[in-house]
Order: C-alpha cells, then structure tokens, then sequence
C-alpha cells in the first residue's frame, strides 16, 4: 500500500462533498478505460508475445469472469474490514495486475494478468458506491451518484481511441504501464480525503454462497463471451453458460434458507431497489449492445476509419458529461418513477434512430442524436445507481451494491451477446456480408429491448425513493398542505 505525507482523512465536511465522488469517479475511470483500451491493441500484443489476436481475446473472457467471481464478496469484505481500506487495496492489486500485463511475454502470462486485474476491479467500482452511500447525505446521493456514472460510460468511448493513439505512437505496455502513476495518486487521494467509515460488523462468511455464486455468475459472463468472442469453441460456451445457470437456481434455493447469505435476495421486496435492478438491467441489456453495433457499422456499413467513427461515438461522452449538471434537479422536479420511465422511452427512441442512419446522414444529425443519446443514458444510470440505495438501510449498503454490481456484470456480457447475436443471425439470412439494413434490424430489435425497462417503473409508487430525490408528489404535497391547515386552525 501506498503512503503519503498527508495520510489521513479530511474532516472539512464540504471538501469531504467535493472530492469523495470526484476520487472514487477517477479510479472507476481508470478501470472502465483500461477494460475496453485493449481492444484496438489486440494485433499489437498478440505479435509481440508470440499468439493471435483471436487467442488473446481469452484475455478481454478473464479480465470479465474475475469480476464475476470476486463481485459478490466485495461487500462483505468492505464490512469485514472497512470498505476505505478495502477500496484502496483494490486500487493497489489493479496496478499490479496493470505492471503483469506490461511485463507478460505469454499467452498464459497475460491472461492471469489480467485475471488479477478483474480481482482489483471487482472491489473498485461496488466498494465506490459503498463508500458513497455511506459518506454522503441521502439529499446529495444523486449529485454525487452522476460523478459515478460518467466514467462507465466515458471510459468505454475514450478507450478504443486512447489505445490506438498509444499502440501507435509509443508500445501497448503505456497502455498498462499509465495505470501506476494515477492508481498510486488514487490510493494517497483516498487516504487523505474519503472518510473512516464506521465498520458495520460482517457475519461469517457464507463459504457455500460464495461457491455458488462465483460460479452463477462467472459461467454466465464466460459462456455469453465465449459465444459472443468465439475465441473458444461455441459449445464450450454453452456448456458454461448452462453450468452457471444451474449454480444460480441453487444459489437462490440456498440463499432462503441461509442465515447470512452473500448476495441477500430479500432485498427485491423492495419495490424500488427491485426496480431499479431488474429495470436496469433490461435497460443495460439494450444499451450495451450499442457500443458494439455503432462502431462496426461507421466502419462496415459507412467505411469510416477507426478513428472518424471513435470522433463521431465520443458525442455520447459529451452528452454523458452534460448530464451530471442537471440530475439533481430533473429528479427533484419529477421523481424517479417519471424521470426513469421517460429516460428509457428516450433512449429507445435514440437507439431506433441509429438504424436510420445512412453514409448521406449529415454529421452534426449524427452528433447531435449521440449527443442526447449519451444525455438520456446517462441521466437513467444516475438515477437507477441512486435508486438502488434510496429505500435500503445502510446497513444492507454493501449487500445492495453488491447485488446491483454482479447484476449489472451480467447484464452487460448479455448486451454484448445479444448484438453480436443479432449480426451473425442478419449474416447467415443474408447468406453474405452484412449490410446497413442489417444493422438498422439489430437497432430496431436492440431499441425495443431498452423500451420494456420502462414496465417496472410503471409498477412503482410515484413518491418512491423521496428521501434522495427530494421529489414530493403533488397531492401528496397538497394533503399535507391541507393536514398543516388543519393544525393551525
């Protein structure tokens, strides 16, 4: 672990307000970039340590089923021994794990670098809420939230572009080798201004949940990205997929009868942290297959370069970062249930109009639509990140980051999936190579799977999640108003 000359935290209370989110935003930038900047670096590596870019893409499978595996712990860990110390450590394991793959001069070298990388990243980003929840006034959950949620959706935009610039230029080592200096700057941050959370006491660890739901998890993220970068034999992936099914169906038969288990599924009686997972799941679903489709059909359906299509998608980055000004206020004015219905409507929408799109589309169309595209994104994963924690007691924080965080793993390897599902199904009706109305399908099919997000919000009650969006339904205001009267006379 790093020290620094000013270890120890900030008890200025409004330094504490700034800097909190804006620390944990840059880490979880860190691990979001560096998760998609190999990608356009595949070939690069893969020449210098002697394999092929189809056999490192074993690589991106281990970094994403570390996270699996390792997800569901972090909240016990963060209760067991405090979730500061715990996010710092995994700062400091992910650096590591960066270094490895800089020095790795095999296959097997890399993948396990990489592998330990997913250990660090597995506590950074629920051990971030965590510490969030727990440092920040329920009124200013969602402003700090939004700090949370631009970098999981910058970092993927940034990161394709970033590597190629690096791979170019210099060696694909910067690539991990950049990770050292912000990580150490990371882990001296955190000690001097995140504060000592009160430790909440952890039970035993639930040994068998723990099994089980490594396994559920990492067999479902393995086997979706095995079928969808087929770096592996497609069977084996499907073999693994069903092995981590049949884990969570015994995961959930052993969760209702532990006494502590894991990831406590009693926490979906809520109808707004059930909302907020299943709905932003649905949600991330359809959104994370565009990242996949949008860039494929700038380059094969427009002929665009790497690099026009990295300029036109990073509209969506700018639209993200836009949007952190204006959460707070959107949620206080209309709550979460209308901000969240509207938000996927939107996105929906946005989506379907990507599949418009032809090389004849003018590029300010195109960058405005990326533009609100990244808006409306970004507002709903503010929100639905907020919403997890608005009617949890924050001494079930950990296990409802938790639960949120291997959700959302799964989730994104199913977004992923299902647009490369849907091009190889155009491919194969086509008999031929794919073509913009392929696309425009896949974007129709991928719009309407983001607008069904928008059922289990309509199921919950319009004051849910008050307390954090500030948000006071008008007759509920007005019944007040009226009991206030009363009183008086």
């Amino acid at each position: 672990m790093a020290h620094c000359q000013f270890e120890g935290p900030s008890t200025d209370p409004a330094a504490l307000q700034r800097t909190v989110p804006l620390i944990l935003a840059v880490a979880l930038f860190m691990e979001n970039m560096d998760s998609t900047v190999i990608a356009t670096s595949l070939p690069a590596i893969a020449a210098d340590i002697g394999t092929s870019p189809i056999a490192l893409k074993l690589a991106l499978t281990a970094y994403l089923v570390s996270l699996a595996v390792f997800i569901p712990i972090s909240g016990w860990m963060g209760d067991r021994f405090g979730a500061k110390r715990v996010f710092r450590a995994a700062i400091g394991v992910f650096v590591i794990g960066s270094v490895a793959c800089a020095m790795s001069g095999s296959l097997g070298a890399f993948v396990a670098a990489r592998a330990l990388q997913g250990l660090g990243g597995a506590m950074m980003t629920p051990l971030a809420r965590l510490v969030l929840v727990r440092a920040t006034p329920r009124g200013d959950l969602v402003s700090a939230m939004a700090w949370l949620t631009v970098p999981g959706l910058v970092g993927p935009l940034v990161g394709p572009p970033v590597g190629g610039f690096i791979t170019t230029f210099f060696t694909w080592h910067w690539i991990f080798l950049i990770n050292v200096p912000i990580g150490l700057a990371g882990i001296c941050l955190a000690g001097r201004f995140l504060p000592d959370v009160e430790l909440s006491g952890a039970p035993p660890l639930d040994v068998p949940g723990f099994i089980l739901s490594g396994l559920a998890a990492s067999g479902v993220v393995f086997g979706l990205s095995v079928v969808s970068l087929p770096a592996l034999p497609p069977i084996i992936g499907v073999a693994t997929l069903i092995v981590g099914l049949v884990a969570g169906a015994l995961y959930w038969r052993h969760s209702r009868r532990a006494s502590h288990p894991i990831l406590d599924l009693r926490l979906f009686a809520s109808k707004g942290f059930s909302a907020a997972v299943v709905g932003g799941s649905l949600f991330r679903i359809g959104n994370g297959a565009v990242p996949f489709l949008l860039p494929l059909m700038f380059q094969l359906g427009f002929g665009m370069t790497p690099f026009q299509s990295g300029m036109l998608t990073f509209a969506s980055a700018l639209g993200a970062i836009g949007m952190k000004f204006l959460a707070k206020s959107m949620l206080r004015i209309a709550g979460f249930r209308t901000v969240l219905i509207g938000g996927a409507i939107a996105s929906a929408l946005s989506i379907a109009v990507n599949g418009l799109f032809t090389p004849q589309t003018p590029a300010l169309a195109i960058i405005a639509t990326l533009f609100l595209a990244g808006f409306v994104r970004s507002l709903f994963f503010t929100s639905s990140n907020a919403l997890v924690f608005a009617d949890v007691d924050d001494l079930k924080a950990s296990q409802a980051t938790a639960i949120a965080s291997v959700a959302q793993q799964i989730t994104v390897a199913i977004g992923v999936a299902v647009g490369g599902g849907l091009l190889e199904v155009q491919s194969h009706l086509s008999g031929g190579a794919l073509t913009l109305s392929d696309f425009s399908t896949a974007f129709m099919i991928v719009a309407a799977i983001t607008a069904v997000a928008i059922v289990p919000f309509m199921m919950m009650p319009a004051d849910a999640g008050g307390t954090v969006s500030g948000h006071r339904p008008r007759r509920a205001g007005a019944a007040k108003m009226e009991e206030e009267a009363r009183v008086e006379q």
